[in-house]
Protein backbone atom coordinates (compact mmCIF):
# COMPACT_ATOMS: atom_id res chain seq x y z
CA UNK A 1 0.00 0.00 0.00
CA UNK A 2 1.32 3.08 -1.13
CA UNK A 3 -0.14 6.08 0.89
CA UNK A 4 -0.05 9.54 0.05
CA UNK A 5 1.60 12.61 1.52
CA UNK A 6 0.97 13.52 4.87
CA UNK A 7 0.33 16.77 7.23
CA UNK A 8 1.98 17.32 10.31
CA UNK A 9 -1.42 15.79 11.73
CA UNK A 10 -1.46 13.07 9.37
CA UNK A 11 -3.96 13.92 6.99
CA UNK A 12 -3.42 13.77 3.51
CA UNK A 13 -3.13 17.95 2.40
CA UNK A 14 -4.37 16.78 -1.27
CA UNK A 15 -8.17 15.92 -0.33
CA UNK A 16 -8.57 19.05 1.97
CA UNK A 17 -11.45 20.67 0.27
CA UNK A 18 -13.58 23.45 1.48
CA UNK A 19 -17.47 23.06 2.08
CA UNK A 20 -19.87 22.75 5.26
CA UNK A 21 -18.87 21.36 8.33
CA UNK A 22 -21.60 19.55 10.56
CA UNK A 23 -23.29 21.61 13.72
CA UNK A 24 -23.85 18.54 15.76
CA UNK A 25 -21.40 15.21 15.51
CA UNK A 26 -22.15 12.32 16.94
CA UNK A 27 -19.53 10.34 18.71
CA UNK A 28 -18.98 6.94 20.04
CA UNK A 29 -17.04 6.46 23.31
CA UNK A 30 -16.26 3.80 25.63
CA UNK A 31 -15.07 4.02 29.29
CA UNK A 32 -12.33 1.00 28.94
CA UNK A 33 -9.13 2.24 26.96
CA UNK A 34 -7.81 5.46 24.98
CA UNK A 35 -10.78 5.95 22.54
CA UNK A 36 -11.78 7.82 25.69
CA UNK A 37 -9.30 10.08 26.26
CA UNK A 38 -8.81 10.72 22.33
CA UNK A 39 -13.01 11.70 21.78
CA UNK A 40 -12.91 13.80 24.63
CA UNK A 41 -9.33 15.61 23.69
CA UNK A 42 -10.97 15.71 20.34
CA UNK A 43 -14.50 16.79 20.69
CA UNK A 44 -13.24 20.14 22.93
CA UNK A 45 -10.99 21.17 20.16
CA UNK A 46 -13.82 21.14 17.76
CA UNK A 47 -15.94 23.26 20.57
CA UNK A 48 -13.83 25.80 19.57
CA UNK A 49 -14.84 25.69 16.27
CA UNK A 50 -18.50 25.19 16.66
CA UNK A 51 -19.05 21.54 16.46
CA UNK A 52 -21.63 20.32 18.69
CA UNK A 53 -20.46 16.93 19.93
CA UNK A 54 -22.90 14.10 20.95
CA UNK A 55 -20.86 11.55 23.07
CA UNK A 56 -22.92 8.03 23.10
CA UNK A 57 -21.10 5.23 24.92
CA UNK A 58 -20.84 1.90 24.82
CA UNK A 59 -19.96 -1.14 26.81
CA UNK A 60 -18.95 -1.48 30.53
CA UNK A 61 -20.39 1.81 32.04
CA UNK A 62 -18.40 4.83 32.77
CA UNK A 63 -16.87 6.15 36.26
CA UNK A 64 -18.53 9.24 37.71
CA UNK A 65 -15.08 10.95 37.30
CA UNK A 66 -16.23 10.24 33.42
CA UNK A 67 -19.30 11.04 33.52
CA UNK A 68 -18.55 14.74 35.23
CA UNK A 69 -15.63 14.74 31.92
CA UNK A 70 -17.74 14.52 29.03
CA UNK A 71 -20.94 16.21 30.23
CA UNK A 72 -18.99 19.18 30.62
CA UNK A 73 -17.60 18.71 27.52
CA UNK A 74 -20.91 18.04 25.29
CA UNK A 75 -23.81 15.92 26.00
CA UNK A 76 -23.51 12.28 27.45
CA UNK A 77 -25.95 9.48 26.18
CA UNK A 78 -24.86 5.73 27.49
CA UNK A 79 -26.41 2.93 25.57
CA UNK A 80 -27.36 -0.27 26.92
CA UNK A 81 -25.45 -2.02 24.15
CA UNK A 82 -22.07 -4.18 24.13
CA UNK A 83 -18.61 -3.49 22.61
CA UNK A 84 -17.68 -6.04 19.52
CA UNK A 85 -14.35 -7.64 21.35
CA UNK A 86 -16.81 -7.85 24.46
CA UNK A 87 -19.26 -10.18 22.87
CA UNK A 88 -19.38 -14.16 22.06
CA UNK A 89 -22.01 -13.69 19.54
CA UNK A 90 -22.86 -11.19 16.47
CA UNK A 91 -26.31 -11.06 17.34
CA UNK A 92 -25.46 -9.07 20.57
CA UNK A 93 -24.61 -6.51 18.29
CA UNK A 94 -27.47 -6.70 15.96
CA UNK A 95 -29.62 -3.84 17.74
CA UNK A 96 -26.46 -1.37 17.94
CA UNK A 97 -26.97 0.33 14.46
CA UNK A 98 -30.80 0.94 15.30
CA UNK A 99 -29.61 2.31 18.66
CA UNK A 100 -27.15 4.78 16.75
CA UNK A 101 -29.64 5.62 14.22
CA UNK A 102 -32.48 6.83 16.26
CA UNK A 103 -30.00 8.85 18.12
CA UNK A 104 -29.07 10.82 15.28
CA UNK A 105 -32.66 11.30 14.04
CA UNK A 106 -33.57 12.78 17.47
CA UNK A 107 -30.64 14.76 18.29
CA UNK A 108 -30.62 16.46 14.88
CA UNK A 109 -26.91 14.89 14.06
CA UNK A 110 -25.29 16.13 11.17
CA UNK A 111 -22.73 13.45 11.01
CA UNK A 112 -21.96 10.61 12.81
CA UNK A 113 -18.00 9.61 14.28
CA UNK A 114 -17.73 6.17 15.15
CA UNK A 115 -14.89 4.77 16.59
CA UNK A 116 -15.18 1.06 16.14
CA UNK A 117 -15.76 0.38 12.69
CA UNK A 118 -18.26 -2.46 13.14
CA UNK A 119 -20.75 0.41 14.67
CA UNK A 120 -21.04 1.30 10.67
CA UNK A 121 -21.94 -1.57 9.36
CA UNK A 122 -25.61 -1.80 8.66
CA UNK A 123 -26.28 1.80 9.81
CA UNK A 124 -29.37 3.30 8.57
CA UNK A 125 -29.38 7.11 9.08
CA UNK A 126 -29.00 9.23 6.40
CA UNK A 127 -26.12 11.28 7.15
CA UNK A 128 -22.31 10.94 6.60
CA UNK A 129 -20.51 8.44 8.25
CA UNK A 130 -16.78 8.71 9.63
CA UNK A 131 -15.54 5.63 11.22
CA UNK A 132 -11.87 5.21 12.93
CA UNK A 133 -10.05 2.20 13.46
CA UNK A 134 -7.95 2.64 16.81
CA UNK A 135 -7.73 -1.19 17.02
CA UNK A 136 -9.26 -4.51 16.19
CA UNK A 137 -9.22 -8.00 17.24
CA UNK A 138 -7.84 -8.95 13.97
CA UNK A 139 -5.04 -7.14 13.74
CA UNK A 140 -4.11 -7.48 17.07
CA UNK A 141 -4.42 -10.92 16.73
CA UNK A 142 -1.99 -11.39 13.84
CA UNK A 143 0.73 -8.42 16.11
CA UNK A 144 0.08 -10.53 19.42
CA UNK A 145 -0.64 -14.28 18.61
CA UNK A 146 1.15 -14.41 15.11
CA UNK A 147 -2.50 -15.51 13.57
CA UNK A 148 -5.53 -15.16 12.67
CA UNK A 149 -9.05 -14.82 14.43
CA UNK A 150 -10.02 -17.93 15.99
CA UNK A 151 -13.07 -19.28 13.85
CA UNK A 152 -15.55 -18.55 16.39
CA UNK A 153 -14.59 -14.88 15.86
CA UNK A 154 -14.77 -14.85 12.44
CA UNK A 155 -17.77 -12.85 12.22
CA UNK A 156 -15.90 -9.71 13.84
CA UNK A 157 -13.67 -9.40 10.71
CA UNK A 158 -16.70 -9.64 8.21
CA UNK A 159 -18.69 -7.44 10.50
CA UNK A 160 -15.15 -4.78 10.25
CA UNK A 161 -15.47 -5.03 6.77
CA UNK A 162 -18.61 -4.48 6.54
CA UNK A 163 -18.20 -1.19 8.52
CA UNK A 164 -15.40 0.03 6.42
CA UNK A 165 -17.92 -0.55 3.36
CA UNK A 166 -20.49 1.48 4.68
CA UNK A 167 -18.62 4.61 5.80
CA UNK A 168 -17.74 7.30 3.97
CA UNK A 169 -14.03 7.46 5.26
CA UNK A 170 -11.93 5.42 7.07
CA UNK A 171 -9.44 7.29 9.79
CA UNK A 172 -6.41 4.89 11.01
CA UNK A 173 -4.51 6.72 13.69
CA UNK A 174 -1.00 5.89 12.15
CA UNK A 175 0.42 4.65 8.63
CA UNK A 176 1.64 1.69 10.38
CA UNK A 177 -1.77 0.70 11.36
CA UNK A 178 -3.39 1.28 8.04
CA UNK A 179 -0.89 -0.55 6.55
CA UNK A 180 -2.05 -3.42 9.09
CA UNK A 181 -5.83 -3.02 8.60
CA UNK A 182 -5.19 -3.51 4.62
CA UNK A 183 -2.91 -6.93 4.89
CA UNK A 184 -5.53 -8.18 7.04
CA UNK A 185 -9.00 -6.62 5.48
CA UNK A 186 -7.60 -6.17 1.77
CA UNK A 187 -8.09 -2.88 0.14
CA UNK A 188 -10.33 0.19 2.05
CA UNK A 189 -11.39 2.94 -0.20
CA UNK A 190 -11.24 5.52 1.56
CA UNK A 191 -9.26 5.33 4.08
CA UNK A 192 -6.51 8.21 5.52
CA UNK A 193 -3.97 8.73 8.24
CA UNK A 194 -4.92 11.48 11.08
CA UNK A 195 -2.65 11.36 13.89
CA UNK A 196 -3.24 11.10 17.63
CA UNK A 197 -3.03 13.88 20.08
CA UNK A 198 -3.21 15.13 24.04
CA UNK A 199 -4.38 17.93 24.86
CA UNK A 200 -2.87 17.55 28.33
CA UNK A 201 -0.76 20.81 29.15
CA UNK A 202 3.01 20.39 27.98
CA UNK A 203 4.78 21.07 31.51
CA UNK A 204 8.31 19.31 32.56
CA UNK A 205 8.85 19.09 35.90
CA UNK A 206 11.76 17.86 38.04
CA UNK A 207 12.82 14.11 37.19
CA UNK A 208 13.26 11.50 39.85
CA UNK A 209 15.12 8.28 39.88
CA UNK A 210 12.41 5.94 38.73
CA UNK A 211 11.00 4.43 35.93
CA UNK A 212 7.38 4.61 35.26
CA UNK A 213 5.20 2.38 32.81
CA UNK A 214 1.33 2.88 31.80
CA UNK A 215 -1.50 0.41 30.56
CA UNK A 216 -4.29 -1.66 30.65
CA UNK A 217 -2.00 -4.50 31.40
CA UNK A 218 -4.72 -7.15 31.00
CA UNK A 219 -4.12 -6.93 27.40
CA UNK A 220 -1.64 -9.17 26.48
CA UNK A 221 -1.26 -6.30 23.44
CA UNK A 222 0.23 -4.02 25.94
CA UNK A 223 2.78 -6.73 27.37
CA UNK A 224 2.97 -5.88 30.53
CA UNK A 225 4.42 -9.16 31.77
CA UNK A 226 7.77 -8.46 29.72
CA UNK A 227 8.14 -4.97 31.99
CA UNK A 228 7.80 -6.42 35.16
CA UNK A 229 10.17 -9.31 34.41
CA UNK A 230 12.36 -6.58 33.17
CA UNK A 231 11.92 -4.74 36.66
CA UNK A 232 13.81 -7.57 38.88
CA UNK A 233 16.49 -6.98 36.63
CA UNK A 234 16.73 -2.58 36.31
CA UNK A 235 18.53 -1.13 38.88
CA UNK A 236 16.26 2.03 39.63
CA UNK A 237 12.14 1.28 40.97
CA UNK A 238 9.83 0.56 38.14
CA UNK A 239 6.52 1.75 38.50
CA UNK A 240 3.13 0.61 36.59
CA UNK A 241 0.34 2.13 36.64
CA UNK A 242 -2.90 0.88 35.35
CA UNK A 243 -5.74 -2.19 35.71
CA UNK A 244 -4.50 -5.75 36.17
CA UNK A 245 -8.25 -6.98 35.72
CA UNK A 246 -9.71 -7.15 32.56
CA UNK A 247 -13.60 -7.03 31.45
CA UNK A 248 -13.72 -10.48 30.43
CA UNK A 249 -11.47 -12.39 32.99
CA UNK A 250 -8.04 -11.24 31.87
CA UNK A 251 -5.65 -11.03 34.64
CA UNK A 252 -1.77 -10.11 35.06
CA UNK A 253 -0.25 -11.22 38.02
CA UNK A 254 2.83 -8.30 38.60
CA UNK A 255 5.54 -9.65 41.08
CA UNK A 256 8.66 -6.97 40.37
CA UNK A 257 7.17 -3.81 39.68
CA UNK A 258 5.26 -1.51 41.58
CA UNK A 259 2.17 -1.51 40.87
CA UNK A 260 -0.10 1.53 41.65
CA UNK A 261 -3.24 -0.35 40.14
CA UNK A 262 -5.67 1.61 38.16
CA UNK A 263 -4.94 5.38 38.68
CA UNK A 264 -7.46 8.77 36.91
CA UNK A 265 -5.64 10.12 34.69
CA UNK A 266 -4.45 13.05 36.22
CA UNK A 267 -2.41 10.76 38.68
CA UNK A 268 -1.22 9.02 36.38
CA UNK A 269 0.19 12.03 34.08
CA UNK A 270 0.95 13.25 37.88
CA UNK A 271 3.61 10.28 38.31
CA UNK A 272 4.14 9.82 34.50
CA UNK A 273 5.87 13.52 34.68
CA UNK A 274 8.21 12.77 37.49
CA UNK A 275 9.56 10.09 35.65
CA UNK A 276 13.13 10.30 34.40
CA UNK A 277 12.53 7.54 32.08
CA UNK A 278 9.23 5.70 30.85
CA UNK A 279 8.87 2.59 29.09
CA UNK A 280 6.23 0.93 26.44
CA UNK A 281 6.47 -2.72 25.87
CA UNK A 282 3.90 -3.20 24.14
CA UNK A 283 3.39 -5.50 21.27
CA UNK A 284 0.18 -3.92 19.44
CA UNK A 285 -0.52 -0.04 19.40
CA UNK A 286 -1.83 1.27 16.59
CA UNK A 287 -0.54 4.73 17.58
CA UNK A 288 0.49 4.72 21.29
CA UNK A 289 -0.67 7.40 23.48
CA UNK A 290 1.60 6.74 26.89
CA UNK A 291 4.38 7.38 24.42
CA UNK A 292 2.92 11.02 23.61
CA UNK A 293 1.85 11.98 26.75
CA UNK A 294 5.72 10.61 28.44
CA UNK A 295 7.43 12.96 25.73
CA UNK A 296 5.37 15.80 26.16
CA UNK A 297 6.59 15.78 29.70
CA UNK A 298 10.29 15.29 28.45
CA UNK A 299 10.70 11.46 29.76
CA UNK A 300 13.44 9.38 27.86
CA UNK A 301 11.63 6.90 26.11
CA UNK A 302 12.37 3.31 25.62
CA UNK A 303 10.00 1.52 23.11
CA UNK A 304 9.13 -1.67 22.08
CA UNK A 305 10.82 -2.11 18.28
CA UNK A 306 6.93 -2.23 16.59
CA UNK A 307 6.58 -0.64 13.40
CA UNK A 308 3.93 2.17 15.10
CA UNK A 309 6.98 3.59 17.59
CA UNK A 310 9.73 3.20 14.24
CA UNK A 311 7.49 5.60 12.32
CA UNK A 312 6.31 8.16 15.40
CA UNK A 313 9.54 8.01 17.50
CA UNK A 314 12.41 7.15 15.47
CA UNK A 315 15.71 9.40 16.67
CA UNK A 316 14.10 10.19 19.73
CA UNK A 317 13.77 7.02 21.72
CA UNK A 318 15.44 3.90 22.48
CA UNK A 319 14.23 0.24 21.25
CA UNK A 320 14.03 -2.94 22.98
CA UNK A 321 12.64 -6.31 21.31
CA UNK A 322 9.22 -6.75 22.63
CA UNK A 323 10.20 -10.22 23.41
CA UNK A 324 13.14 -9.31 25.25
CA UNK A 325 12.91 -8.46 29.10
CA UNK A 326 16.92 -8.81 29.14
CA UNK A 327 16.60 -5.79 26.12
CA UNK A 328 14.54 -3.90 28.14
CA UNK A 329 16.48 -4.20 31.23
CA UNK A 330 19.69 -3.16 29.73
CA UNK A 331 18.16 -0.39 27.49
CA UNK A 332 17.14 0.70 31.26
CA UNK A 333 19.88 0.43 32.78
CA UNK A 334 21.97 2.38 30.29
CA UNK A 335 19.81 5.48 30.72
CA UNK A 336 20.00 5.06 34.50
CA UNK A 337 24.32 5.26 34.13
CA UNK A 338 24.18 7.78 31.67
CA UNK A 339 22.72 11.70 32.66
CA UNK A 340 23.78 12.99 29.48
CA UNK A 341 21.94 10.60 26.93
CA UNK A 342 18.73 10.26 28.83
CA UNK A 343 18.46 14.01 29.33
CA UNK A 344 19.31 14.23 25.55
CA UNK A 345 16.68 11.28 24.32
CA UNK A 346 13.88 13.41 27.00
CA UNK A 347 14.71 16.83 25.00
CA UNK A 348 14.25 14.79 21.48
CA UNK A 349 10.76 13.31 22.71
CA UNK A 350 9.87 16.38 23.77
CA UNK A 351 10.99 18.07 20.13
CA UNK A 352 9.10 15.07 18.13
CA UNK A 353 6.04 15.47 20.64
CA UNK A 354 5.07 19.11 19.14
CA UNK A 355 4.62 17.36 15.90
CA UNK A 356 1.03 15.80 17.36
CA UNK A 357 -0.65 19.00 18.26
CA UNK A 358 -4.37 19.48 19.11
CA UNK A 359 -4.69 21.74 16.92
CA UNK A 360 -3.07 20.47 13.97
CA UNK A 361 -6.06 17.05 14.58
CA UNK A 362 -8.20 18.94 14.74
CA UNK A 363 -7.99 20.85 11.28
CA UNK A 364 -7.38 17.38 9.91
CA UNK A 365 -10.85 15.52 11.52
CA UNK A 366 -12.33 19.01 10.12
CA UNK A 367 -11.25 18.36 6.99
CA UNK A 368 -12.45 14.65 7.07
CA UNK A 369 -15.65 16.05 7.60
CA UNK A 370 -15.67 18.65 5.52
CA UNK A 371 -14.61 15.94 2.84
CA UNK A 372 -17.83 13.55 3.40
CA UNK A 373 -20.07 16.50 4.51
CA UNK A 374 -19.36 18.09 0.47
CA UNK A 375 -20.53 14.95 -1.02
CA UNK A 376 -17.36 15.34 -3.12
CA UNK A 377 -15.70 12.03 -4.84
CA UNK A 378 -14.62 9.47 -2.30
CA UNK A 379 -10.81 8.99 -1.62
CA UNK A 380 -8.96 6.21 -2.41
CA UNK A 381 -5.78 6.02 0.17
CA UNK A 382 -3.96 2.99 -2.43
CA UNK A 383 -2.46 4.61 -5.03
Amino acid sequence: MSLPPLSAAGFDDRHNVSGPLPRRVLMTVDAVGGVWRYAMDLAVAMRRSGVETLIVGLGPQPSPEQRREANSIGRLEWLSAPLDWTVEDESELDHVPQLLSELALRHSVDLLHLNLPSQAARITAEVPVVTVSHSCVATWFAAVRGSGLPEAWAWQKRLNRLGFDRADLVLAPSRSHAAALTRTYGEIHDLAVVYNTSRNPCFVSAKENFVFGAGRWWDEGKNGAVLDRAAADIDWPVVMAGACEGPNGQHLAIMHADHEGELSHDRTMTLMSRAAIVVSPSVYEPFGLVALEAARAGAALILADIETYRELWEGAALFAGPGHPAAFAEAVNRLTEDAKLRDDLGRRARLRSADFTVEAQREAVLAAYRRVMSGSDRLTAAE
